[in-house]
């Protein structure tokens, strides 16, 4: 018989109450959902915080249905995007809400395709989104996971710490939040009905 560390002999003897957590236990629960929604950028600088504004919005003012996590992930992305890459389960679609500079009107909201990022005029786009993209590309070719970066054109983006948001931004979470949530709930009724 194999000498057991005291350890294990615990964990064997609670399997018959709770079991032993397999991997699908042991996922977050954001990886559970149908849809995940990402507030991605940095608060410190300007416009740059539309992102984390709006899945703020989100969680203070809206409905979230049950089968879709709104989350704040800052300049984070990457490491959910990791994630959810290794999780045996995943979300059917990610919505990505960031700022650009694209040099369209202020505050207007839009639909940024993957693939129209491009790496040679990174400083013309949101820094945190280019270390995830190619991630997000392999979700979305690999894993069939449907990717939509909802982008806000910002108005003020400072190379020094200035937080706040313009007004033009501002004026665009309602709509932004509204367009996010209509996204998500495209994905939820598509997935009732299959």
């Amino acid at each position: 018989m194999i000498n057991q560390s005291p350890i294990i002999k615990e964990n064997s003897k609670r399997e018959g109450q709770a079991g032993i957590r397999t991997s699908e236990e042991t996922v977050p629960e954001y990886v559970r959902k149908r849809v995940l929604i990402l507030g991605v950028g940095n608060v410190l600088f300007g416009d740059d915080g539309f992102g984390p504004a709006v899945a703020d919005y989100l969680l203070r003012k809206c409905k979230i249905p049950s089968d879709v996590c709104v989350m704040d992930v800052g300049i984070g992305a990457g490491d959910v995007l990791f994630t959810i890459g290794l999780s045996s389960i995943k979300p059917k679609k990610i919505i990505i809400l960031d700022s650009v500079d694209l040099k369209r009107k202020h505050g207007e909201i839009f639909e940024l395709p993957i693939d129209d990022l491009p790496r040679n005029k990174l400083a013309e786009f949101s820094l945190h989104l280019f270390p995830a993209a190619d991630l997000l590309k392999e979700l979305r070719d690999q894993l069939r996971i449907k990717i939509v970066i909802l982008a806000c054109q910002a108005e003020r983006m400072p190379n020094d710490v200035s937080p706040g948001l313009s007004d033009s931004v501002k004026q665009a979470l309602p709509k932004a939040a509204e367009r996010a949530l209509k996204l998500a709930e495209t994905t939820c009724s598509k997935r009732k009905t299959d």
